[in-house]
């Protein structure tokens, strides 16, 4: 895809997190499909989730910092690191002016929104999850729009929020509303289970346990992606392998959303990414919100999911081996119950959320 330069500039600022890249990507890919140009500024930290980004995008590099790690000597350079980024962000501006500019959160998005403030361009912010984190909510009153993922979502006095859905990626997009094909009593079942890295031990120590201690029948049936940490992946593997169940046990999988599209059943935390995923394909899913999650978001997240049957929900505080084996062979061994989730979890995707960010991303422009 070539990029004509004289096409109007979108600026998007996020990091931290793939929570924060992932959507931001999607708007990306759907801006240039559009014929806009686009331009990605995060930190050092972002941009190690920006490699699946088109390249078309150009990447900007700018100093931010986070008072949440690191010693009293780092907390006390942040303000002078967010300072420094703001004044580059400022001058990277005035030589290629942003039509808008768009935050997805995080604190690597804080010297562009800043400079955009400064600099009086339009600007909007999209807040993923159900709670509104720190960042966006020091700046949602001084933005044009609020996009929400989650609705509802948890706001600052005064500000209005528009629900868009969390934008997904092509690459979740091109499974969007395939089929579910419900387990049955005697054919092979798919389990898919992912978590992310933050807190992600839990999922390592108590998942593997409790679909080892399945009935002997439905475990000689299944086929398990599990993402798993590398200092856990080698116990993964021995509790799979002892129980006799087929396993696949990786850091990452690049290609998660055709293992989503193929399972009977995800197993996975409650991040905003996560279940924009699993809605717009469809699936039931039981979902472990990250107790340590600022504000409690990720509960914030999955209870839409709870309220309609689309995801059982089990806090850490419930979550023991019993209670996590129980409601997978419930769901695996009832396949109307699985196909009701199934349809449930579809209703509440929202696969064109990018596009809708990308109108509202135009509307700015007049």
């Amino acid at each position: 895809m070539t990029t004509n330069s004289s096409a109007p500039l979108c600026l998007i600022a996020a990091g931290g997190t793939g929570g924060h890249m992932f959507p931001a990507q999607a708007l990306a890919e759907v801006l240039l499909s559009q014929g806009w140009r686009v331009k990605l500024s995060t930190d050092e930290r972002g941009a190690r989730y920006a490699g699946a980004f088109p390249t078309e995008v150009v990447r900007e590099v700018v100093s931010s910092a986070t008072t949440a790690r690191g010693g009293l000597l780092a907390k006390l350079a942040v303000p002078a690191r967010i300072a420094g980024g703001v004044l580059s962000a400022i001058s990277g501006m005035r030589r290629d002016r942003p039509a808008v500019v768009v935050g997805f959160g995080g604190y690597p998005s804080i010297p562009a929104m800043t400079a955009a403030l400064a600099l009086r361009i339009p600007r909007m912010i999209h807040e993923q999850n159900g709670v509104m984190g720190r960042v966006n909510a020091r700046f949602a009153p001084r933005v044009d729009v609020v996009a929400c993922g989650i609705w509802p979502t948890a706001l600052p006095a005064g500000v209005e929020g528009i629900h868009t859905g969390n934008p997904i990626r092509g690459a979740v997009a091109a499974y969007a509303g395939d089929p579910y094909h419900a387990p049955t009593p005697e054919g092979r079942m798919r389990i898919l289970v992912i978590g992310g890295s933050q807190g992600a031990r839990v999922l390592s120590e108590i998942v593997p346990q409790a679909i080892a201690s399945l009935p002997e029948d439905m475990r000689f049936r299944l086929r398990v992606s599990h993402q798993a940490r590398p200092e856990d992946a080698r116990e993964v593997e021995a509790i799979y392998g002892d129980a006799g169940i087929d396993a696949e046990v990786q850091p990452f999988f690049t290609d998660v959303p055709e293992r989503l599209q193929a399972c009977q059943l995800v197993i996975s935390r409650a991040g905003a990414s996560s279940i924009a995923d699993i809605t717009a394909i469809g699936r039931p899913a039981i979902l472990i919100p990250l107790a340590t999650a600022t504000g409690d978001h990720q509960t914030a997240n999955a209870r839409s999911m709870s309220e309609t049957g689309a995801a059982v929900v089990l806090p850490e505080s419930a979550l023991d081996v019993p209670t996590l084996a129980r409601d997978i062979r419930d769901i695996l061994a009832d396949g109307a119950r699985a196909s009701t989730m199934a349809a449930a979890s579809l209703a509440l995707g929202r696969p064109d959320a990018a596009q809708q960010l990308a109108e509202i991303v135009t509307e700015l422009t007049r």
